[in-house]
């Protein structure tokens, strides 16, 4: 039986991390890199097995996620984020495509919360992402923000659900919005993009139509207008942020910008516009 490492990177993480290593027992071995968390995840983690490893700075989700995948051991990896829990039918399906080695790389279906439900529309569900790869065939991007594994060679899909924890609270969507407005604004400035008052609308209000309408969030009842709602909002203050930006209305130096790690690791986006 080839050997399972599963990996996980925490800051402040003290109420999501036991359920997450908890879902993952079955693997051979759990690593989890801890950007200075000062809440007790570390020793939380340590409690249930995991090998920890703190690290004094915050480089980005990529480049963090690749210091975890360098201190695994296992054939396999598996990534989790330290809000998301592994279910009983996604477990059997990834010891089953370890077993089979049909593929290098297997993508999981997410299904995450907004306000306390699990939204089923408004393009958050299935919400695939590659997470079980060959440790030799896999490496994450180096994006600061909204991270992926690129895989040497074919990707297959497994059957379950991950659960994601991803917004349980109205505070933790402002929160995750303000974040990651900024860190999406930032890098559209690095890109050469401009920004305007009307292109932050624009954004916007196609963001709330795509997400409500085009991606059927309407069936998800009224928490889907609010997530619609929320979506809009993110892509606006990241479109605005960004054409402050360019004001020279700035996000302040690298020192007093947010650490994007927050509470959670690389969350559901809120704004899921282009």
């Amino acid at each position: 039986m080839p050997s399972l490492s599963v990996i996980v990177i925490t800051r402040n993480e003290a109420g999501n991390i036991g359920r997450c290593l908890r879902s993952a027992r079955f693997a051979d071995e759990l690593v989890v890199v801890d950007s200075g968390s000062i809440d007790g995840t570390a020793e939380l983690a340590r409690g249930l097995g995991a090998r920890v490893v703190v690290t004094g700075d915050w480089p980005g989700f990529g480049p963090q996620k690749n210091r975890a995948l360098d201190l695994a051991t296992g054939d396999w990896v598996l990534s989790l984020d330290a809000d998301e829990e592994i279910t009983p039918p996604l477990q059997r399906s990834i010891v089953a495509a370890m077993q089979d080695g049909m593929h290098d790389a297997y993508s999981i279906g997410r299904r995450s919360s907004y306000c306390g439900q699990y939204m089923k529309h408004s393009g958050w569900y299935p919400d695939r992402v590659v997470r079980l790869f060959r440790r030799d065939r896999g490496r994450f991007s180096g994006d600061l923000v909204h991270e992926r594994v690129r895989v040497d060679g074919s990707v297959g899909r497994l059957d379950g659900d991950l659960l994601h924890e991803s917004m349980p609270t109205l505070e933790s969507v402002i929160d995750k919005m303000d974040r990651y407005s900024s860190a999406g604004a930032q890098a559209l400035h690095d890109q050469g993009v401009r920004g305007s008052l009307g292109k932050a609308l624009g954004h916007a209000l196609w963001t709330f139509l795509r997400t409500y309408f085009l991606r059927r969030g309407f069936l998800d009842g009224k928490l889907g207008f609010a997530l619609a709602v929320s979506n809009a909002e993110g892509t606006w203050y990241r479109y605005l942020k960004l054409w402050l930006l360019q004001r020279g209305i700035g996000q302040g130096t690298p020192a007093q910008r947010p650490n994007l790690m927050g509470s959670s690791a690389n969350t559901r986006r809120v704004e899921d516009g282009s």
